[in-house]
């Protein structure tokens, strides 16, 4: 009987953290065999195609974490458009304070550097960004938004949240989620 691991489960983490941290390119495959203490051999058979088919397979469980969070913060913020923009924006404020500014968005990460050059990726990484919009436009008709608007805001939301991620990174401080609330809020019907 074949022994069950948990090695699969382990290089996804660790290649998951790793690309939101360094990047894709300046992860090696075995940086990432080493970290995630997962036997060479067992890496292969999981991911033949290497740290291209990695990447890809990070992207998933990463949305379904970040759809996870939108979806709790909708539900406590119901029919309350302002709350939830700031709540959204607090809640990515508040992790990346607690990781040091050292986590971009995996998707921003790999989009910027493999898009061109893997079509899989690609459209893993934009069929998550379409899942966490689509989860936030519909909060938003919930709250009232037309609903051209609420798709319109729900992009742009999460356009706002990828480069409000870049600019809190480099300036190693929250002050961009805070005003972007704001604006956000401003905007409300």
């Amino acid at each position: 009987m074949p022994r069950k691991t948990d090695a699969r489960a382990r290089a996804i983490a660790t290649a998951e953290r790793l690309f939101r941290i360094q990047g894709y390119a300046a992860t090696g495959l075995n940086q990432i065999i080493e970290e995630s203490g997962s036997p060479k051999g067992s890496f292969y058979f999981h991911f033949p195609r290497g740290k291209t088919q990695l990447a890809e397979e990070t992207i998933d469980p990463y949305v379904a974490k970040r759809a996870a969070v939108f979806r709790q913060i909708a539900a406590n913020t119901t029919g309350d458009a302002p709350d939830f923009f700031k709540q959204v924006f607090g809640a990515i404020a508040a992790e990346m304070i607690a990781d040091d500014f050292q986590y971009g968005c995996l998707m921003q990460n790999l989009a910027n550097e493999l898009s061109p050059l893997d079509a899989e990726l690609t459209q893993r990484v934009a069929r998550g960004f379409v899942d966490l919009t689509d989860i936030i436009a519909e909060h938003l008709r919930g709250c009232g938004f037309a609903p051209a608007r609420a798709s319109a805001s729900a992009a742009a939301l999460i356009a706002a949240i990828e480069g409000a991620r870049t600019i809190a990174r480099v300036e190693r401080k929250p002050a961009i989620f805070k005003a972007l609330a704001d604006i956000f809020c401003r905007s409300c019907p």
